[in-house]
């Protein structure tokens, strides 16, 4: 089988500066899993890598569709075999680095996406029904027909919450047992799958101190740019930590100082739900960073061992 290195964690972690060094050490190409660098325009509330930090290392899957076009996990699982192929035909290990599990999940496993048509007829009326009656309404749905979905994705999360419900309406079978299936078969790579972590109430400072970065360095202004586009928070782009709530902030629904509270509210929330997500994969390495006193040389020599041990490295 072909290697495949996944390097993930929960937001605000550490996975990018960490994955540069890993991919300099194993002549390695990084590909992004994560939903909203994919966007153009959209840099500083995704916390974008930029040029210079690179440092020379391919990156891809980065600023390669338009805030106004959709992304989705099969978009994302077809891109991202397309640029593996290049990887391994240049000799390269790719590198999975972000933190949207079940995109990581879909290339692992390589999960079959072939039956889930879609019924455009459906769709429009549960978008309907979730503008007109609200998220929850729909959600509540879900609960009726499929409790281990309902349970595993937020109130909140439209998408996903109509995509279960469209399944359902389609197969007959619940989307969480099939996705249970699919999570049964084994990895279509050999694979090392670290989990970049460290103590929560560390975690939550980098996360705040982030968005206070993000605010200084212009997120208000950027999405600000992204509004006078035409963008709106119809769009799945305008989804994102940090863009919702600003567009909300400047569409008059609330201050910027609730605005600020939100976004890191809801992103501490967001990397708790992050970490219940790896918690459930198997063979999954986590990297605590306290235990190695929080010194990269020594979590990049660990993940080399992991990687040599697995016959991925040499």
């Amino acid at each position: 089988m072909q290697p495949l290195v996944i390097l993930t964690g929960p937001t605000a972690v550490g996975k990018t500066k960490l994955s540069i060094a890993l991919a300099k050490a194993i002549d390695g190409e990084i590909i992004s899993a994560d939903s909203m660098q994919v966007y153009r325009r959209m840099d500083i509330g995704s916390a974008k890598i930029t040029p210079d930090q690179m440092q020379g290392v391919p990156h891809h899957l980065i600023d390669v569709l338009e805030p106004s076009e959709d992304f989705n996990v099969v978009f994302f699982q077809q891109k991202c075999k397309e640029c593996m192929r290049g990887i391994y035909e240049r000799g390269h290990i790719p590198i999975l680095t972000g933190g949207t599990g079940f995109y990581i999940q879909a290339v692992l496993y390589d999960i079959d996406f072939t039956e889930n048509e879609e019924d455009g007829a459906y769709r429009r009326q549960l978008e309907e029904l979730a503008r007109v009656r609200g998220p929850a309404f729909l959600h509540e749905m879900l609960l009726a027909v499929d409790p281990a979905s309902a349970k595993a994705i937020h109130a909140n999360n439209r998408k996903r919450t109509i995509r279960a419900l469209e399944f359902f309406h389609l197969t007959g079978e619940r989307i969480s047992e099939h996705n249970e299936r699919e999570r049964g078969k084994p990895p279509a790579y050999r694979s090392c799958y670290f989990v970049l972590n460290e103590e929560r109430e560390a975690l939550y400072r980098r996360i705040d101190s982030r968005v206070d970065e993000m605010l200084l360095a212009g997120l208000v202004e950027e999405v600000r740019a992204l509004q006078l586009m035409g963008c709106h928070s119809g769009q799945v782009s305008m989804q994102g930590l940090g863009y919702k709530e600003i567009l909300d902030y400047l569409e008059g629904r609330c201050t910027l100082e609730q605005a600020v509270s939100l976004i890191k509210r809801n992103t501490r929330h967001f990397a708790k739900r992050q970490l219940t997500w790896f918690r459930r994969e198997k063979s999954v390495i986590w990297i605590q960073k306290e235990d190695f006193s929080y010194e990269e040389e020594r979590i990049l020599a660990f993940m080399l061992q992991c990687l040599r041990a697995e016959g991925i490295l040499r």
